[in-house]
């Protein structure tokens, strides 16, 4: 969803896949809860046309989100010297930890290593705080 409110504000987009573009979506979109395979086909025709997909070579799924976690982190970055504009990094998660080996956990971590701002968005609502 993000990316597409992104393209709706004429924001540039760069996605980077820790393996290739169907394995992603029958492994990371298809398999979740809801029907994401068509906005993931759709965002991803329109990246792919202003040649914003950056595609590793993964081979070991955990090892390739982990790999995936650096180079996105890394093209924020360079984005970001390139632009003189400040990055920050989002992490959409439940808003805690799954224990070990939990990559969005490492990616937040690793992003506020690099210096940058982490910006929570839940995926799951807080709890009634009344």
């Amino acid at each position: 969803m993000g990316l597409a409110e992104a393209g709706k504000l004429g924001i540039r987009r760069r996605v980077v896949l820790p393996f290739a573009r169907k394995r992603f979506r029958e492994t990371s979109v298809v398999d979740r809860p809801g029907d994401w395979g068509q906005l993931y086909d759709s965002i991803m025709e329109e990246v792919e046309r202003s040649s914003d997909v950056l595609v590793l070579k993964g081979e070991d799924e955990e090892r390739a989100y982990e790999d995936a976690n650096h180079a996105i982190l890394g093209e924020a970055l360079s984005q970001a010297r390139a632009s003189e504009q400040p990055a920050i990094a989002l992490m959409v998660w439940e808003g805690k930890s799954r224990g070990k080996g939990d990559l969005t956990e490492a990616f937040g971590a690793e992003a506020r290593r690099c210096g940058l701002k982490v910006e929570e968005i839940l995926t799951i609502p807080a709890p009634n705080s009344d």
